[in-house]
């Protein structure tokens, strides 16, 4: 058995099915929050236990077999103070595994285990485009947005950005009238730049906000890179206008790529940096945009698919991989009796561990364990703090905090 299970999002599985209860949904919520519970771990703990209420009264014994000597999970009282908050601020839970999850999102790689979502949950089953670009933006690069974003509405797509200055709020405005996404670097209840906070309030009437952060959390610049993965994540291409060489943009096409998303970008003129990181994507093979008909056509949907402009339906089964499922029915169970032998496996995994990230089939070979076993060990370890599980289904010995 691959080990690549352990890299398996939480997708469409019989526990995504609609009607959560709404015990559930805080529970979800709560086990999110907890610590060292990112989103590959909850994906774990919920396919292994069945819910994420069971999961939360595993938490504190996984932990301790990791090495964790005190594990409190995340207070019930802190996730309904968050559910209050942000539900007055007019936003909506959305957790994996109800119906207006966004699909797409849900079909990236540890895709966010919650969302806060302001305005209307069901424009996230439209087929969707981000379209982004930099913040000092000509003329050019601003006209070049509002004409590729409305074209893009009037053909019956959703334009997704993350409400920055120049491109981003371009693209916004212009795509109003047919929908739009914007997506928050901080809580629900944030929005920046101050600037754009009427531009938010027009887009929650008329397609939505979205935030995986808690709400009344800033944005600061460690939270911009989650944002631009979820702009990758909820649209089936990426189009980038303006985009300098490092530029987040590039970041938002880096997530793209690693999404299995279409990367499209506008040319610009050499002479301007500005455009540099779009001409480097269009030398290395991005598409090349001059109109909406170019990102259609880069998006042609294949045979099988919604024809041209229909709805993009919730569908609970329609990213289930079988075999990655039924590869958590193997999860070693708690064995008391075993207890050495696990704790043995787990300083052997740390001796195999630095700070450079290795596959985990790797590891298993280097070890000799059953996957069973060592996935149990993998999650304990994680739950500890003692290691980091990343993209890619690799490892690596955790860094500790300066």
């Amino acid at each position: 058995m691959s080990l690549d299970n352990l890299a398996a999002p939480l997708a469409g599985s019989a526990d995504s099915a609609p009607g959560l209860c709404e015990d559930e949904r805080t529970a979800r919520l709560r086990l999110s929050r907890s610590h060292n519970v990112g989103p590959r771990t909850f994906a774990h703990l919920v396919r292994r236990f069945g819910s994420a209420a069971a999961a939360i009264e595993a938490l504190p014994e996984l932990a301790g077999r990791g090495g964790s000597a005190a594990y409190e999970p995340c207070p019930a009282e802190a996730a309904m103070r968050e559910r209050e908050t942000a539900e007055a601020a007019g936003a909506r839970l959305a957790v994996l595994g109800d119906p207006h999850y966004p699909a797409l999102l849900n079909a990236i790689d540890t895709p966010p285990p919650a969302l806060w979502i302001r305005g209307d949950p069901d424009i996230f089953q439209r087929p969707a485009v981000a379209v982004v670009g930099a913040r000092n933006a000509s003329a050019a690069g601003l006209r070049t947005a509002r004409g590729l974003a409305r074209d893009l509405g009037r053909a019956g797509r959703i334009v997704v950005s993350g409400l920055a200055r120049g491109i981003d709020a371009a693209a916004h405005e212009a795509a109003l009238d047919t929908g739009t996404v914007a997506v928050l670097a901080g809580g629900i209840d944030r929005v920046y730049p101050p600037e754009n906070a009427g531009l938010a309030e027009r887009i929650a009437e008329c397609g939505a906000l979205i935030s995986e952060c808690e709400p009344g959390i800033e944005p600061t610049g460690r939270h911009f890179p989650k944002r631009n993965r979820l702009i990758a994540g909820l649209a089936r291409g990426v189009v980038l206008i303006e985009a300098a060489t490092r530029s987040g943009s590039l970041i938002t096409a880096r997530y793209a790529l690693d999404q299995g998303r279409e990367v499209m970008a506008c040319p610009g003129s050499p002479e301007d940096p500005r455009s540099s990181g779009c001409n480097a994507l269009i030398r290395d093979g991005a598409a090349l945009i001059r109109s909406a008909e170019d990102v259609l056509e880069v998006l042609a949907a294949p045979p099988g698919l919604a024809e041209e402009g229909a709805e993009f339906r919730y569908d609970p089964d329609m990213f289930l991989d079988e075999a990655e499922d039924d590869a958590y029915a193997g999860l070693a169970d708690f064995d008391p009796e075993g207890r050495d032998d696990d704790v043995a496996l787990a300083e052997q995994v740390m001796r195999l561990l630095g700070p450079t990230p290795v596959p985990l089939d790797e590891v298993a070979r280097a070890c000799g364990a059953a996957p069973a076993d060592l996935s149990l060990v993998v999650l304990e370890l994680d739950l500890a703090g003692r290691i980091a599980m990343l993209d890619g289904g690799r490892i690596a010995r955790a860094v500790p905090e300066s």
